[in-house]
């Protein structure tokens, strides 16, 4: 049926939808199924101490450069830098390096901060620097855990493998759902 077809059938509603599902049948039996194709995964690259990370983009709302003027926080670990406003959201920057238990991050003109999505707390973790989005085939994922660098294995969702390189997969919630990110009181 063509377009004219489907305005002659405006006064006939059930022969309409009958008609507009046949279409819609017939175009997705053209689309080439998800699974054949192969589902993508995408996530955020970042590196931390020398090491190359990934966070699902999902757990990222922004990435931002590290505000001028932190407002220091008393009684802090030191791995809490302070509060900032990004956006109008006053949010606790952390200093992811120093979280895991390493040096403070030296900060450069590459320095970022990664801004969580998370429902219930407001975070921004510094991290060395920001390499944009990386996409992987969803086959390429491993649930083991390798050994880092940053001994940040318990906040490890995985591993994408890819072209003789691995890409640990760091989990932010489970970073900041933890009991060693709450317990930010010196």
């Amino acid at each position: 049926m063509t377009e004219v077809a489907l305005k002659s059938l405006r006064d006939r509603p059930y022969e309409l939808l009958a008609e507009l599902e046949r279409r819609g049948r017939s175009v997705s039996a053209q689309v080439p199924q998800e699974g054949a194709v192969g589902r993508e995964w995408v996530g955020v690259a970042l590196r931390i101490a020398g090491e190359l990370y990934l966070v699902a983009r999902e757990e990222t709302r922004e990435v931002s450069s590290v505000p001028a003027s932190l407002t220091r926080v008393p009684g802090a670990k030191s791995w809490v830098k302070g509060l900032a406003n990004i956006r109008g959201q006053l949010i606790a920057v952390i200093d992811l390096r120093q979280f895991l238990g390493g040096s403070a991050t030296v900060m450069t003109r590459n320095t970022r901060i990664i801004v969580v999505n998370h429902r219930d707390i407001p975070a921004g973790l510094i991290v060395d620097e920001v390499l944009g989005f990386r996409r992987f085939a969803e086959n390429e994922f491993f649930g083991d855990v390798p050994q880092t660098l940053a001994q940040c294995e318990r906040y490890l969702a995985g591993v994408f493998r890819h072209s003789g390189e691995q890409w640990p997969v760091l989990s932010l919630r489970l970073l900041l759902e933890s009991a060693s990110f709450s317990e930010a009181a010196a």
